[in-house]
Order: C-alpha cells, then structure tokens, then sequence
C-alpha cells in the first residue's frame, strides 16, 4: 500500500509543500497588508475626525470673539468655559497682544502665529506629547488677528495603538484558521493523486487491470491516456501471443515435412526441389505477414509523424528506386503539420502504396496529402486498368493480380492491417483513363 502524501515531509519538490508555502504566504501577505492598513487608514480617520472638531471649535470662537463686548473676560484665559469644557488649548493672536490658556506651550506654537498656511491641521511635538493644532487667520472691526485652537492626540493614539494590535492578534488568529483552512483543503484537492497512486500500484501488483476512479477536470485527461497506454500494451501483447500461436501451427507441419525429406536418403528430383521452394516461400510470406502485424504500434502509442518530411523522403527514395518513372506531389501538408500515427507504421502504410504504383505505373505517379480532419493521401498511377470484378480481391491476402511481378500479394493486405489499427479506410478505384487510385483516409484522434 502506498504511504499517504499527506503524512510525508515537506520538500521542496513535494505538490502538497508548495501549495501550502503559496497558499500560506499568500494569506500572510494579505492579512499583514489588511493589518498595516488599518492601521494607517484608522489613523488617518482619527485625525481627520479632530481636525474636524478643531476646525469647527475655531469657528465658533471666532465668532464668540466677535459678539463678546469689549470687557468680556478673554476665552484664552485658563479659567475659560470652553478651555475646561473641550478640552481644547487656545493661543490667540490679536493688535500683537498673544495670549493662550497653556502658557507652557506658548513657545512652541509662537511660530504657527507667523506661518503662512491657513485653515491647516499642524501636528506639533514638545517634551514627548503630541499636539494637533488647527490654524485660523481672521479679521475683528479692521483689526487682524491668528487663533490657533489645539487638542493632545496622545490618548488617541495610545487608544488607537492599543486597538490596532488587538486587530494584529486577531489578524494573526485569523491567519492561523487559514493555514488549517488552506491544509485540510490541500489534503482534500489531492486525495485524488493518492487514489491514483493506490491503483497504479494494484495495477503493479495486478489487482486491476484498469484506473476507475472519479477525478478532477485536470487530471482526467491523464487517466484516459494511462488507460489507452495499457490498452496498447495488451494489444501487443495479444498480437505477439497470437503470432507466435499461428507461426507455430502454420511452419510446424511444413517444417517437419522438409526436415524429414532433407533426412531421407531419396535424391531431391526437380519437382521435389519445387515443392519445398514454395514451401519455404510460404513461410517466408507467413512470417514476413506476422512480423509485421505485431510491430504496429497502433492509435495510442503517443507518436506523431511529420507529413511533408516522410512523405518528401519516400518521394526521393521511389524516385531513385524506379528512375524510369515520375513521382509528382500535386498536394503535400505544410512544415508543422503532424498526424498522430507511429513513423515506420506510416512509412509502412505509404512505402507499400507507392511502390505498388511504381511497379505498375507505366510513367506517372501522382501524390496528393491534405489534412482535414485526418489526412487523406490520394496516390493515382498510369498503369494498366484493372476490372471492377478483380478490384475487390485487391487487398486479400495472398492474392496477386499478376504472377509475373516480384512480390507475395501480401503489401495491400498488410496494409489493410495497419489501417485497422488507425481506424482508417481505404478505397481502390479504377480512373477513367487506366491505372489505379488508392485513396486513404486517418481520421485525427
């Protein structure tokens, strides 16, 4: 039984590991950046909020100013209403007569009373406090005047700094339940690897001879390839037991027969001498058949093949083969384009077709390749015409419509064979003029 991935260490190639540190570093990002942030935007808005306030205070002491009468006690006195309500401290600039309800402060903020900003929020620090302070020009019966109206923001920060990391331990909480959060859901996304690898080792041990199992969308793709992998193995391994199988029934009895003759002590006549020649050419044909059934290597075996190259290639190698005819590609597939079929099987399918043309064409031999949908490969030549009753007996094997010619009848039905294989067809057809067309068809997979 194979070890649970969820139990392995960590390494730097395990899947589990890496989605874990990316999942994970990716939570502490976003939770650290939410923190920050909160931080500063809760800042912020505190500031903004008093600033507000201060704003608003300046305001109605301005106006207060205004409407007192002239020997109404100053608002910038420390016994002053609104210093002891608010909480607020007042320096206040009028006739160049500066007075303030904190006298202690009154030097470090001497300086805002000759800045030229205006209805600004300062922040001022003196001995260790922090002070928002709120500047406000204005005019009293043609007399200038500068009100500056402050307020510590100690205790709000210290309010707002004490919030803020209690945000951080929830932050970091939060962070934790999404670690947890982020494993169990590693642990669930690739419980299907770990099935997977249940069966592929059952499948080792032969405890199955296929993977059935529900997976996910990206590795369904890998299950049926896996399946048609094994699919091609077992046909192999079928079309080499049953090759053996009829090699062994079909040479068995010839073979003892030419044994026993070679044995004898009887002269080997003529006629004798004919007899086990086409003996032995029969089983040269019956071997050649089976070897070449049990290399093909069919749909699945993961290959593909480069049409304009091969084909170019077979093209040069028939031309020097019968130099005394014409090979012409009337269409060939651009450069890229490819068909998913082994290369010797389809060197095996087009060699045989175009060789049976040069040996029957009288002069020409025309090749056209378009791929559509699968590859149709159209090969037509001059030859002799061929009656309709005998193109049917072509591709049976061992038929020959000319015993003249070199050859055991076996190259079409062998290529019948390979089409089998590719779930391809192929139509023999006799052309108006004379000669024979073969058409094939590979659909794509």
């Amino acid at each position: 039984m194979a070890k649970d991935i969820s139990l392995r260490p960590l390494d730097h190639r395990s899947l589990k590991g890496r989605l874990l540190v990316w999942l994970g570093g990716v939570a502490f990002i976003v939770m650290g950046v939410t923190w920050l942030l909160h931080g500063i935007l809760l800042r912020d808005l505190a500031r903004d909020f008093l600033g507000d306030r201060l704003r608003q205070e300046a305001e109605y002491t301005i106006e207060k100013l205004r409407q007192e009468p002239t020997n109404r006690p100053p608002l910038t006195a420390p016994s002053s209403l609104a210093t002891q309500v608010f909480h607020h401290l007042y320096v206040l600039e009028l006739d160049g007569i500066i007075s303030t309800s904190h006298p202690a402060w009154q030097d470090a903020l001497t300086p805002l009373l000759s800045s030229e900003e205006d209805n600004v929020l300062q922040d001022v620090h003196h001995q260790g406090s922090h002070l928002l302070v709120y500047r406000r020009t204005f005019t009293i019966a043609d007399h200038e005047g500068v009100l500056l109206v402050g307020e510590s923001f100690d205790r709000v920060e210290a309010g707002l700094n004490q919030l803020h990391w209690w945000i951080g331990i929830i932050t970091g909480t939060v962070l934790i339940l999404l670690i947890v959060l982020n494993l169990l859901a590693v642990r669930a996304g690739l419980r299907p690897i770990v099935q997977l690898q249940h069966q592929i080792d059952e499948l080792r041990l032969g405890k199955r001879t296929r993977l059935r199992l529900a997976v996910p969308t990206e590795l369904e793709t890998l299950v049926t390839q896996l399946n048609r992998f094994m699919d091609a193995q077992d046909s192999r391994l079928q079309r080499s037991r049953h090759a053996v199988s009829d090699l062994s029934h079909a040479l068995k009895t010839p073979l003892a027969a030419i044994m026993q003759v070679m044995r004898g002590n009887r002269p080997i006549t003529p006629e004798r001498r004919a007899k086990i020649l086409a003996r032995l050419e029969d089983m040269q044909s019956q071997l050649s058949t089976e070897l070449h059934r049990s290399r093909i290597a069919g749909t699945h075996s993961g290959q593909h093949t480069c049409l304009q190259r091969e084909l170019s290639t077979l093209l040069d190698m028939f031309r020097t083969l019968y130099p005394d005819k014409t090979f012409i590609s009337l269409d060939m597939p651009d450069a890229t384009a490819s068909l998913a079929m082994e290369r010797q099987d389809f060197m095996e399918m087009a060699g045989i077709v175009l060789d049976n043309a040069g040996k029957w064409a009288r002069h020409n031999i025309q090749l056209h390749a378009t791929l559509t949908n699968g590859l149709q490969l159209v090969i037509e030549d001059d030859g002799p015409s061929i009656p309709e009753k005998q193109i049917t007996k072509l591709g049976q094997r061992g038929q020959r419509l000319d015993e003249g010619r070199p050859g055991h009848g076996l190259g079409l039905s062998i290529l019948i064979q390979l089409l089998d294989h590719y779930a391809g067809t192929v139509v023999f057809q006799t052309p108006p003029d004379s000669g024979l067309r073969v058409i094939i068809f590979i659909p794509s997979v």
